[in-house]
């Protein structure tokens, strides 16, 4: 049986939570709170497995700063956000601050369920849409990490390096582009340095293990 505190600045909202999950077979509301102040009374009081703690609560203490101060008297307490912010900023401050999960109010009662059920197992949680994002930027980072000189280059400068390294001069791309001589030296110039290399025959070789110099 998980035992659960309720917090939320908000009567209404709160009464509808614990009227929610009162009659879950594994679920047992033990308390509920108004403010950051009464849940870390209330939460050393009845010693609950987990805190559904609302994320603002003005003017009371938030649920950010109640979260740090439960989190040292009570390390081994689940403490579960439930928020309306679905902003990244609101979402590692929440993590940061020690808590399990973090789950928007607009969620399906269905989730929120099982969000409980995750922090009260000792898992984390976070709502869908966090998790595909936090991976999206977390591979993003590790591509860019990983990447090698090549893949720093631009579009148009991988362009020009194909033209340059098949021998053509500078004002003969310039012409099959249509842009300025000037620009094409500006790419030339910044593909080089970023490559690290200085001559022509240094980056036909280079090309030649790209596969830049198919002539279709």
């Amino acid at each position: 049986m998980i035992q659960l505190l309720v917090v939320d600045d908000h009567v209404v909202v709160r009464s509808g939570l614990i009227a929610l999950l009162d009659g879950k077979h594994d679920i047992r509301i033990v308390g509920d709170a108004a403010d950051g102040d009464e849940a870390i009374a209330k939460a050393q009081e009845l010693k609950p497995d987990v805190v559904l703690m609302d994320f603002s609560m003005p003017p009371g203490k938030d649920g950010l700063t109640a979260t740090a101060e439960l989190k040292k008297l009570m390390p081994d307490v689940a403490i579960l956000i439930l928020t309306m912010h679905d902003d990244e900023e609101y979402l590692f401050r929440a993590i940061h601050a020690g808590a399990s999960g973090y789950i928007l109010k607009s969620a399906p009662h269905e989730e929120l369920l099982a969000a409980i059920r995750s922090v009260a197992e000792g898992s984390a949680y976070l709502y869908p849409s966090a998790t595909k994002r936090l991976m999206s930027e977390y591979l993003d980072k590790s591509k860019q990490e990983n990447a090698g000189p090549y893949d720093t280059l631009s579009e148009r400068e991988k362009e020009i390096l194909s033209w340059i390294a098949k021998g053509y001069a500078n004002k003969e791309i310039a012409e099959h582009l249509v842009i300025s001589v000037k620009t094409v030296e500006s790419h030339k110039s910044n593909l080089m340095d970023k490559l690290g290399l200085r001559t022509r025959p240094e980056l036909v070789k280079f090309a030649m293990k790209k596969g830049l110099l198919n002539f279709e």
